[in-house]
């Protein structure tokens, strides 16, 4: 028996999984394509599916944030980010300040371009990267 995978998509739970939904379809600018109140909702983005998903109760305490007490929310730390590549890096961070999401640290550079760490409401890490443009001779 060969294992095949035919397609891969990125999910993240959520316990407040409309909340998680509403933001991203006004972070991406975009509604879901697959949308099931308060159960799942999808993004198709270029080269990439993103769902969002509520986990069953039986498994929540799995997803859950450490706290929200606090005004810098202490969340645990994951090794995956989402990393959105964006044309303009400035129009992406006042995207995200607008929707009450600034990003808490400042731009950095790097041999790929410059870049920046954001967090979405349950505090998953978004990485925003503008790749560095080529220069023409």
């Amino acid at each position: 028996m060969t294992f095949m995978c035919i397609d891969a998509f990125v999910t993240i739970a959520s316990v407040n999984c409309e909340n998680l939904v509403n933001f991203y379809t006004k972070l991406l600018k975009q509604k879901p394509a697959t949308w099931i109140p308060n159960v799942y909702g999808e993004f198709h983005l270029p080269s990439m599916r993103l769902g969002i998903f509520k986990p069953k109760d039986t498994n929540e305490s799995e997803f859950e944030m450490m706290s929200f007490d606090s005004p810098l929310c202490v969340y645990s730390k994951s090794k995956i980010s989402l990393c959105l590549e964006v044309s303009n890096l400035e129009d992406a961070i006042a995207h995200l300040t607008a929707l009450g999401h600034p990003p808490p640290g400042k731009i950095s550079i790097a041999s790929h371009g410059r870049e920046i760490y954001a967090y979405d409401p349950d505090g998953n890490r978004l990485i925003l990267h503008e790749a560095k443009r080529s220069v023409d001779c």
